[in-house]
């Protein structure tokens, strides 16, 4: 069963996702929260799979409520999907920066929806590579106004060199496949680097490896 935490500040939207999840088979919400601090106090007290993540809310917005369950939480983290009435926007590059591991429209039909609550509790993002780098080259600060840049010391010169690629946009066969190892080895050592430096989803992945200078965005 995947435990599924609702957060969203407009009682009518929060009410239909909790319905429809509801009646999903598989699916279980295991709490509503109406702002980002009843979020973060679900989610410790629930322990959800997934949780859908409204950006905008009262008293805590959405990334910061996602900040703050993520630095929380014990292994394995929730998976947290954004839910935003934007296609792209700044915001979302900011909740995955925090975390997040992918977002949704509101205007998102049913099994849609449903479908990425599964696929994210299985550990898979939500965003295509080639999406993320997207909102990266869009929204990232120039370097000057990036703030210091993040430490790469504790990572091996193997993990750095997969942390660089996934940055690239690469998927862990293309990936294996450039540097003649298994597609498992690709993932063991991605985990270990994301473990070292704090890191919960592969979409935060892809911000660091451009924060800290790994892959350079293509300014227009």
């Amino acid at each position: 069963m995947i435990k599924v935490l609702v957060a969203d500040d407009q009682i009518l939207i929060r009410a239909g996702l909790a319905a429809l999840i509801r009646a999903a088979p598989g699916l279980e919400v295991v709490g509503e929260a109406s702002d980002g601090e009843e979020a973060v106090a679900l989610a410790a007290s629930t322990r959800p799979d997934v949780i859908l993540m409204d950006i905008r809310m009262p008293v805590s917005d959405g990334i910061s409520a996602t900040r703050q369950i993520l630095a929380a939480a014990e292994q394995p983290p929730p998976q947290v999907l954004i839910l935003t009435t934007f296609d792209i926007d700044e915001y979302v590059y900011q909740a995955l920066r925090a975390g997040a591991c992918g977002f949704l429209l509101k205007e998102t039909q049913p099994e849609r929806l449903l479908a990425a609550i599964r696929t994210v509790a299985a550990g898979d993002s939500l965003l295509s590579p080639g999406l993320i780098q997207r909102l990266i080259e869009t929204f990232q600060p120039e370097p000057d106004a990036a703030g210091p840049i993040p430490d790469l010391a504790p990572l091996t010169s193997r993990e750095t060199e997969v942390l660089t690629l996934v940055g690239r946009a690469l998927s862990n066969g293309e990936i294996a496949a450039r540097l003649i190892v298994s597609e498992a080895t690709v993932k063991t050592h991605l985990n270990r680097a994301m473990a070292k430096l704090g890191l919960s989803s592969r979409a935060q992945a892809v911000a660091f490896a451009y924060e800290c200078g790994l892959v350079a965005p293509r300014r227009q």
